[in-house]
């Protein structure tokens, strides 16, 4: 048995991976108090072991972590949690646990994941992209992870979207992951609210709306309920709130997912042009938004910047291992070289 865990940027979980039958037999899961910092899901990690590991015969340990990690198992950082610089992650589960820890990025873990055991698998080489509180990515090729002797590799939440973006902050995953679109609407709303005011809208704020054409909206289109209002006031706005805006065709939703999803499309396509991997397979919570809103807006903006060659919209698939994908990586990763 193997205990696995999954430290990310909203959700911690804490699992036991049977290897023999290839499944979960116990998980745990957990929200992330980011204010608490990495102490405190130090303390959620070790409060939950006694449960998760209670009457069963488990030998080694998986993580798949949220952020960069070194060859020796520590952490380099945490993009959305702070406290995490250089800290020893394998070496701190190794001295609660006594069992041998191996950790791994949670992008490069998944990404193994599907190509094991999801939407990857007899493949000679896939790509994983997690859409979620941030954007990550990972390659495989003949069923190995690559880039293993790098700090990181496949970055693509990381990549600047265009010659203009030339603030480090100004990345793909600020625009198109869950906390980067929450973003993008507050930043919107403060548009709009300059050009009541004023009378103008300029996009000078919001280089990337300007950059996408973005019409000039109409006041019908930016009248919306108090309701709407007051939760662009608050810091817990969600991905599933601007969903279900935009389903309702609330123009303030809808064009910060349409910055979104032709962002992450342009990035995956350079990514598919540069290595060309057979299958791109995409998970996290905002992949989950539909087709409508996510599938179909991406696939279209995909085979717009892909280079010719290699214009298959149909190379881009749901993961087939949904929230489990980075617990079934971490198993991956912790096996011996011969399993």
């Amino acid at each position: 048995m193997i205990l696995v865990i999954e430290i990310g940027g909203t959700k911690l979980q804490l699992g036991v991976f049977d290897p023999s039958r290839s499944v979960l037999v116990h998980c745990e899961r957990l929200k992330v108090c980011r204010t608490a910092g990495a102490q405190g899901i130090l303390n959620q990690i070790e409060s939950a072991l006694p449960s998760v590991l209670k009457g069963l015969d488990v030998e080694r340990c998986g993580i798949g972590f949220g952020g960069p990690i070194h060859e020796d198992g520590s952490v380099l950082k945490s993009h959305q949690v702070t406290g995490w610089d250089c800290f020893p992650l394998a070496a701190w589960v190794r001295e609660k646990t006594g069992l041998p820890t191996h950790v791994a990025n949670d992008c490069d873990a998944a990404a193994l994941a599907e190509a094991r055991y999801g939407a990857g698998v007899n493949l000679t080489s896939m790509f994983y992209v997690t859409v979620g509180t941030g954007i990550g990515g990972g390659l495989i090729r003949h069923g190995q992870r690559q880039g293993t002797d790098r700090p990181a590799i496949a970055e693509i939440g990381h990549l600047r979207p265009g010659l203009l973006s030339n603030l480090s902050t100004d990345t793909v995953e600020s625009h198109a992951s869950g906390q980067g679109i929450a973003e993008q609407v507050h930043l919107l709303a403060l548009e709009v609210g300059r050009w009541l005011q004023t009378g103008q809208v300029t996009w000078e704020q919001l280089p990337a709306f300007g950059q996408l054409q973005i019409p000039i909206p109409t006041m019908d289109q930016i009248q919306v309920s108090d309701d709407w209002y007051r939760s662009l006031e608050s810091d817990k706005l969600t991905t599933e709130h601007v969903a279900a805006a935009a389903h309702e065709g609330i123009w303030l939703a809808k064009t910060p997912l349409q910055l979104a999803t032709t962002t992450l499309g342009w990035a995956i396509a350079q990514m598919a042009t540069l290595v060309a991997p057979q299958r791109i397979v995409i998970g996290g919570g905002v992949s989950k938004m539909g087709d409508t809103l996510f599938w179909q807006p991406l696939r279209n903006s995909f085979a717009k910047y892909v280079f010719g060659p290699l214009r298959d919209p149909s190379l881009l698939v749901p993961s087939l291992l949904g929230d489990d994908v980075v617990l079934y990586g971490a198993a991956a990763i912790a096996m011996p070289p011969q399993a």
